[in-house]
Parts: structure tokens; C-alpha cells; sequence
């Protein structure tokens, strides 16, 4: 195959950049077969022969993560909790059959890309990171509905904008009868099938003047699972951290250091059954993921009923407190917890 025009560093206005893909030089791939992963490197060419029967193209087993490179304002660079994207991505393998990536190879599998492309970790300051995304599919030929004997795992590299320009902006999202997941099913695995499956609903959301959609429980289409792809959270009127609690939803990396953050902030946090109809309770909401850290949720509309929550042009106080905070972290501004801000070296 012939290889793309590969991105140069130069050709980046670093302010405005938008959350595209962009072909770099080098991507991280390892194999897996006979029983074991390969040591795995660093390779040029972006395009993978995959065979035609590929578990990967016909029955689902393609798992993936996404996390960011924050370049410090010392000109050092931290790759945000990558021992958690690691752990889940093994968790989204068990369940789906396939060959679970190491920790070790995951991480160094980061830090080498990260490396490898370090000219293009956007400077300090203008709100833009490396986003890395590491993927697993099954790449052994198989015609029966059974896992596959080989698997390809590699980690490629984007520089992304922020995701707000001017700031966080509240959005409004609203229910539908889609469901986002089975009770029982994939939705706590990070599997490309979930994806697929939700550019419908999210298109009817768009198409309709919203965000996105809020993905109800599969069972009584009664209690708050995800909005969109991102987790959901809400601050009570009594100070409250609240989010989600169920078997279905993706255990986001950035709700769980969310729900710390907020502890260190004053807020009691804790994941519960939230109701759709319980909206009343909460002063400010938001949605949580890797892209934009945090989302804030101006309002939600049920069966034709619109709640607004603190504004629906102003990011709430509570909001931006953790919003600041998180990111202060990330970017390594401030100290936090021991293995969150992981230094990757550079030359």
C-alpha cells in the first residue's frame, strides 16, 4: 500500500485547530499470535492489510480508547491516567473474547508514539493536545462466529484543538427511544459496535437542534445511563456530586477522577439511579469524557418537557471549579494524586 502525505509540524496553526485526524509520522503496532503479543514497534505506514475475513470487519471484535498528551508549561509532557485506559481496555477484551493487551507493552506502546511525534504536542497555553488512540481488532481469518486466533493492537496519534472555543459553553440534549446499550450487553466495553450503533440517534439529535441524545436505561427507559458518548453528572442544589450507576454504562476515566475532584472541592460524590425525572434536584449538570473533559449541559428535553439547569449560556460555578481544576492537573499546573500526570520522556 502506499503510504499518505505525511503531516509536518509547520504546517499546524496550534490555536485553531479543529478534532480531525491528521496522518503522523509514526504509530506504535504490536501482533498477537500463537498464544502471544509480539515485542511491538513503531511503523510509518498508516494503512493495515487486514485479511477480508477479519473478526475485526464481520462479527465486532474491535475494541479502542482515546486519551490526550498535555505538553507542561516547562516544555515537559504528561499523558493523563493511562494505567486506567489500560485496565479498561483489558476489560473491553475479556468481554468481547479477545487477546488482553499487557499494561506494560499499553503504556510504553503511549510514551514511544507520544515520543516518536513530540513535535507535534501542541505548545503550552493554547488549549490543544495530542490525542492518542490505541485500538485492538481481530485480524485472524475466521468464517464461523468464533474469536479470532490473531489480533492486531496499535496506537496512532492526532493533534486536536480544544474542544470549546471562548470557553465551556452550556449545550441542550434530549431523550429518544433509542437505547444506547442491552442490559447485560456491551455497554460497559469500549467497543466500536456501540459507536456504530449510536450515529442514528445522535443524528436525529443534531438534525433536531440538540447536542445530543440522553440514553435512558434499556429495561424502564426511566433512569439517566450516557449523554452521547460522554458520562453524565449532576450538582444537586445541596451540593451534591452525583453520576450514574450502572452495568451498561462506560466507566469513564474522567468520571472517576471526576467524582475524586469533586471530593477535594466539598462536594459529597457518589454514583446513584438518577431519574429523568428527578432533574429538579440538580443546580448544574454536565457531560464528562476525554475530548472536552467536561461539557456543561444547559438543558434536557423529555417527552416535549424542557428542564434548564444553572443557564443555558453559562457555565455554572460548580461547573467550572472542576473544569479548572482537572484540567490544572492534566497540564501539570497543579500536583495531584500519585500516577495521574504520567511524564513521558522526550529528547
Amino acid at each position: 500500500m502506499s503510504e499518505q502525505r505525511k503531516a509536518k509540524a509547520e504546517d499546524f496553526d496550534w490555536d485553531n485547530l479543529g478534532f480531525e485526524y491528521h496522518d503522523l509520522p509514526y504509530r506504535f503496532r504490536a501482533y498477537y499470535k500463537d498464544g502471544k503479543w509480539s515485542e511491538g514497534g513503531l511503523e510509518t505506514d498508516s494503512n493495515i492489510p487486514v485479511n477480508e475475513a477479519a473478526t475485526g470487519l464481520h462479527y465486532g471484535q474491535t475494541i479502542f480508547e482515546g486519551l490526550k498528551v498535555y505538553r507542561r508549561k516547562d516544555g515537559g509532557a504528561n499523558i493523563f491516567r493511562p494505567d486506567r485506559n489500560a485496565k479498561r481496555l483489558q476489560n473491553s477484551a475479556a468481554r468481547l473474547m479477545m487477546a488482553p493487551v499487557p499494561e506494560e507493552l499499553f503504556v510504553r506502546a503511549l510514551k514511544e508514539v507520544t515520543k516518536a511525534n513530540q513535535d507535534f504536542i501542541p505548545p503550552y497555553g493554547t488549549g490543544a493536545t495530542l490525542y492518542l488512540r490505541p485500538f485492538e481488532f481481530g485480524g485472524g481469518p475466521v468464517v464461523g462466529v468464533h474469536p479470532a486466533d490473531n489480533y492486531v493492537f496499535e496506537v496512532y496519534a492526532t493533534p486536536v484543538g480544544a474542544y470549546y472555543k471562548g470557553g465551556l459553553t452550556p449545550t441542550a440534549y434530549v431523550t429518544n427511544h433509542y437505547d444506547r446499550a442491552a442490559h447485560g450487553g456491551t455497554g460497559a466495553a469500549k467497543a466500536g459496535g456501540n459507536y456504530g450503533a449510536s450515529m442514528l440517534a445522535g443524528d436525529e439529535a443534531h438534525a433536531a437542534g440538540y447536542s445530543d441524545v440522553v440514553y435512558l436505561d434499556p429495561r424502564l427507559h426511566e433512569n439517566i445511563e450516557e449523554l452521547g458518548s460522554a458520562n453524565f453528572f449532576g450538582i444537586t442544589k445541596d451540593g451534591r456530586f452525583l453520576t450514574p450507576k450502572s452495568p451498561s454504562i462506560l466507566p469513564s476515566v474522567t468520571k472517576y477522577s471526576l467524582l475524586e475532584v469533586a471530593k477535594e472541592l466539598g462536594l459529597q460524590a457518589e454514583e446513584t439511579t438518577i431519574s429523568i425525572n428527578d432533574l429538579d434536584q440538580f443546580a448544574e449538570a454536565g457531560a464528562m469524557g476525554t475530548a472536552a473533559v467536561i461539557s456543561p449541559v444547559g438543558s434536557i428535553t423529555h417527552n416535549g418537557n424542557k428542564h434548564v439547569f444553572y443557564s443555558e449560556t453559562e457555565v455554572g460555578p460548580w461547573t467550572q471549579k472542576l473544569y479548572d481544576l482537572l484540567t490544572a492537573i492534566q497540564y501539570g499546573d497543579q500536583e495531584g494524586p500519585e500516577g495521574w500526570a504520567v511524564d513521558v520522556p522526550l529528547d
